[in-house]
């Protein structure tokens, strides 16, 4: 397999990059999606991040970032929840490409985090064995903050659930795998927590980039 070796900080700037252009209007990702090359990424891929992300529809992550046919490794399930599965993922790309930067991207007014406070409070329809499970792994992170004045501001509590919910799975990812925590220790991985906004459009990376 060809390998990125681009480094994490690196890749984090290209997304940062690509997300001010997706901002702006001036996204140029047609030219990362013709024939030639998808003919260059047919018999092998190289991605340079891994975006593990909600699977909501307004947050396309290859559009968000202005990138191409071949150059995320993207992940998505409601509510960016960290399972088993997903680890396995992240833990293939990163040691098949040598993928360097991961990143967990949440979004302002989440559904997922809807759905938990709902539950918290109550006022939840009935669920589905399957959808109750996503749930469960929201709310850890939600529960904390319905302990607080949060709990009467609805709109506040969502906005700091969100957050708080990435960074749980920003932890998660680090220390629930033993080959990420040796691939951050020993290789230059990093996982960072973003958060896109629905009314904007920019990504605020919030977690894992202090002083970056």
């Amino acid at each position: 397999m060809h390998r990125s070796n681009l480094p994490a900080l690196q890749a984090l700037q290209r997304l940062r990059d690509g997300n001010a252009r997706f901002v702006a209007g001036t996204s140029g990702v047609s030219a990362y999606s013709s024939p030639t090359r998808r003919t260059e990424t047919g018999a092998n891929q190289r991605p340079y991040a891994i975006l593990l992300g909600c699977s909501d529809s307004r947050v396309p992550a290859e559009i968000v970032f202005d990138q191409g046919v071949g150059d995320l490794f993207v992940i998505r399930v409601a509510g960016n929840i960290v399972a088993p599965s997903q680890i396995g993922s992240v833990e293939f790309a990163a040691a098949a490409f040598d993928t360097r930067l991961v990143v967990v991207l949440g979004h302002t007014q989440c559904g997922a985090i809807h759905a938990t406070i709902d539950e918290l409070m109550g006022t939840a329809e009935a669920q589905s064995r399957n959808l109750r499970s996503i749930v469960n792994r929201v709310r850890p992170s939600v529960e904390t903050l319905m302990a607080t004045d949060l709990r009467n501001d609805r709109e506040e509590l969502v906005r700091h659930a969100v957050r708080a919910n990435v960074r749980a799975s920003v932890s998660h990812l680090c220390h629930g795998s033993d080959l990420i925590e040796q691939l951050i220790e020993e290789d230059g991985l990093l996982v960072v927590g973003a958060e896109y906004s629905l009314e904007t459009g920019v990504v605020d990376f919030f977690d894992g980039v202090d002083g970056m």
